[in-house]
């Protein structure tokens, strides 16, 4: 492990410490945490080291995002949130538009990103947010559901179809006229990290701030995104079932029944023995994923695909193992694996459903059959 890798570490054990009971059972955040990490490059390492950024690669940038999972999932989620941010910016962004916009995110700025809707999630083609040109400005109108970081991002990257029937990304200030953010209150997990609503109402922002100038084929537009924030949510899951291990792990040593530590008893320890098989298998699937990355490998979209899958089914069931092996300790709110319980569970929606993995898990069998 690299020095700086150690040190990012070493800084979010320290930030973070005992408060993400609190932050969890407060559904919120620091802002000042959130700000002091990005302006470190934390949120979105992999940006270029040009635009401000780390210049992480994705396996570097994924065991560091399991370490902040193994801490705070909340934490990770706005983590998630900015890094598929800067991701689309990078991808769909001109060189002016990154210029003008990462900076902002390396530089303490918050961002979140929005493409489901009340009517669209996996379905892409019920998307109604509208992008309409104007001038020299765009207007957007639309209804955007659960967007991730949203109660504390300055910058929004919202998802739409364009005038002419393309679709867009673009950018809005959180705090331009229009725009309307509605907390989600006590979501069932990640409750600290900012879930929301937006509705946009006429919202007017430069024709500059539609990345790339629009006109993009909507499937690419999302997937940009999400490609991202599967393998986030994927490293994220290896975060989770680490923590698990460890809880589940600690208390089977400490806590005796019958004369003898709890661990010792044969059917506690094939639960630790599920959960370190867990772990390591999302953490395989990760590692495989992000080699692909950074390699350029053809079955990078396969392998991020399969890696979100793995790592979210482990991570759920891996935490329905921990609390069973921390029985009652481990049902109280806020605990680390009631958490993990409550947040693995959300990992199997997020980011693309395990139905829709499996489909496009599916489709990459036919193609090779």
């Amino acid at each position: 492990m690299s020095a700086e890798l150690t040190a990012a570490r070493a800084l979010i054990t320290d930030l973070v410490g005992d408060q993400a009971e609190q932050w969890d059972r407060r559904g919120e955040l620091p802002r000042e945490l959130l700000t002091r990490l990005g302006a470190a490059g934390y949120l979105c390492p992999q940006v270029a080291a040009a635009h401000g950024g780390l210049g992480w690669d994705s396996a570097r940038d994924g065991e560091f995002t399991a370490h902040v999972g193994s801490r705070c999932s909340s934490l990770r989620s706005v983590m998630t949130s900015q890094g598929m941010a800067a991701w689309t910016i990078t991808r769909l962004g001109d060189e002016r538009q990154r210029a003008a916009l990462l900076p902002r995110l390396t530089g303490g700025g918050l961002a979140a990103v929005a493409f489901s809707e009340p009517g669209a999630g996996s379905d892409l083609s019920a998307i109604g947010t509208r992008i309409v040109r104007d001038g020299d400005t765009v207007v957007v109108d639309g209804h955007k559901t659960w967007s991730t970081a949203a109660m504390y991002a300055d910058l929004i990257v919202v998802v739409g179809v364009l005038d002419d029937g393309g679709a867009g990304a673009v950018v809005v200030p959180a705090d331009a006229p229009g725009v309307r953010v509605d907390r989600i209150a006590d979501p069932l997990g990640c409750r600290a990290a900012g879930h929301a609503d937006l509705r946009l109402t006429q919202v007017r922002v430069p024709a500059a701030n539609l990345l790339g100038g629009g006109g993009q084929f909507l499937p690419l537009v999302v997937t940009t995104a999400l490609a991202y924030g599967r393998m986030s949510v994927a490293w994220g899951c290896v975060g989770i079932l680490r923590a698990c291990l460890a809880a589940a792990g600690a208390h089977a040593k400490s806590r005796k029944q019958f004369g003898r530590p709890l661990g010792e008893h044969q059917l506690v320890a094939g639960h630790l023995a599920t959960l370190l098989i867990a772990e390591q298998t999302a953490a395989r699937a990760c590692e495989h994923a992000s080699r692909c990355w950074d390699e350029g490998l053809p079955d990078q979209v396969f392998a991020t695909v399969l890696a979100k899958h793995v790592s979210a089914t482990e991570a759920a069931r891996g935490a329905a193992v921990a609390v069973q092996v921390l029985a009652s300790a481990g049902t109280r709110d806020g605990h680390a694996v009631a958490r993990a319980y409550r947040d693995a569970k959300c990992m199997e929606i997020i980011e693309g459903s395990n139905e829709m993995c499996l489909l496009l898990l599916a489709e990459h069998a036919l193609a090779n059959a």
